[in-house]
């Protein structure tokens, strides 16, 4: 019998680094452990870490990161390769482990990426696994907690350690059916896929920020100018000052300011800006605006090219559906080989971007680069 179908969660509260160090170093005795983060991402650019979940198998442990000083035991851990790190859904909390610590765990291994190789739906929750694997309803009742506010409740730690108490039976049981399908690998691959896309968060460039702004292809190069500078300010400024980007200006209020160049704060609250966002941010726009005017047009962007308005198109995406659809694996559904929006990158990639091999779309990495090989030939043959 399983222990963690037999009892409730027993966890430790680790708030000093003499606590951390020690529960990271017998971690790593582990071939396994089980990982989740809880944090706040309401008002702020980054997210704010509140809590640590670790289950080595042997314990539970709650890392308070509010009160440790020293996190290079718990560094160690992410990036010791001996130790696999398990995790589920794994895309936030990798980022919040890049941003926190500037480390990834590896390597790693998300249950709800295996779990759509073991035919449950694309997103399927950790509860419905711990149900289906280990027959118990999981208690979501905390799941509004404000991770950042002290002291937490034992309602709210007892719920926090139930997230990996139950993750690491339910990864066993399903490493179990993975190893007798032929899908092993490609769950491996597409959980590196997870990996190498939250490191090129890292490398975000905020001259590039413009490319983000809804509707930015609608905008000729002069406003797209206009549109680079402010984003970038944007970018920049949400960055420093640690806030969500839409409490420095909503991204259709700075496109409006792009496309319609106001000359003082009342034009820019006739188009629709907050009282709040003219008061706090339209002086530093408008000086944004008149710096916009010096730019050499050999200097504006280009317009952007959408190959949804390429007469192509149509043909190219419905051709690789259907191609895709016929090359998708026994056993797997074609929208966990590509979804339109793969279908549509390799497009780009063909069609624009030259096929740059530095920067290869997903259905060219892994185990769909073969497929995705035979879906460039059959895109070349249209016309």
């Amino acid at each position: 019998m399983i222990k963690e179908c037999q009892n409730q969660p027993h966890f430790t509260l680790i708030q000093n680094n003499e606590e951390l160090a020690q529960v990271c170093q017998l971690a790593r005795q582990q071939s396994a452990v089980a990982l989740d983060t809880e944090f706040m991402r309401i008002s702020t650019y980054y997210p704010k870490l509140g809590l640590i979940q670790l289950y080595d198998g042997e314990r539970v442990s709650l890392i308070d990161p509010l009160s440790i000083t020293d996190f290079s035991p718990f560094v160690e851990l992410l990036r010791d390769q001996q130790v696999t790190k398990i995790l589920h859904a794994c895309n936030e909390d990798l980022l919040v482990f890049l941003q926190e610590f500037d480390a990834l765990p590896q390597p790693m291994m998300d249950t709800q990426i295996m779990a759509r190789f073991l035919g449950f739906a694309n997103s399927a929750g950790l509860a419905k696994l711990v149900l289906n694997y280990l027959g118990i309803e999981m208690d979501k009742g905390a799941t509004r907690t404000n991770w950042l506010k002290r002291p937490l409740s034992p309602v709210q730690l007892q719920y926090a350690a139930g997230d990996v108490w139950y993750l690491l039976p339910v990864y066993q049981k399903m490493q179990i059916e993975l190893a007798q399908s032929p899908w092993l690998q490609a769950v491996i691959d597409d959980c590196q896929l997870a990996i190498s896309k939250t490191s090129k968060l890292d490398d975000r460039d905020p001259n590039k920020a413009y490319l983000d702004i809804p509707n930015v292809w609608k905008l000729n190069p002069l406003e797209l100018a206009r549109l680079q500078l402010l984003a970038k300010w944007r970018q920049e400024t949400a960055m420093a000052r640690n806030l969500a980007l839409s409490y420095v200006v909503k991204s259709d209020n700075l496109w409006k300011v792009a496309k319609n160049n106001p000359r003082n704060t009342s034009e820019m609250l006739a188009l629709g800006l907050s009282e709040n966002e003219v008061r706090v941010r339209g002086k530093k726009m408008l000086q944004l605006l008149a710096q916009s005017r010096r730019i050499s047009p050999y200097d504006y962007p280009k317009r952007l090219v959408r190959i949804v308005d390429d007469p192509r198109y149509k043909k190219a995406i419905r051709l690789l559906q259907e191609k895709a659809y016929e090359l998708t694996p026994k056993g797997l559904t074609l929208d966990i080989l590509a979804s339109k929006r793969n279908l549509e990158d390799l497009i780009k990639w063909v069609w624009l971007k030259n096929e740059d091999m530095t920067k290869l779309p997903d259905l060219l990495l892994g185990w769909r680069r073969e497929i995705g090989l035979k879906l460039v030939e059959y895109l070349k043959s249209v016309e």
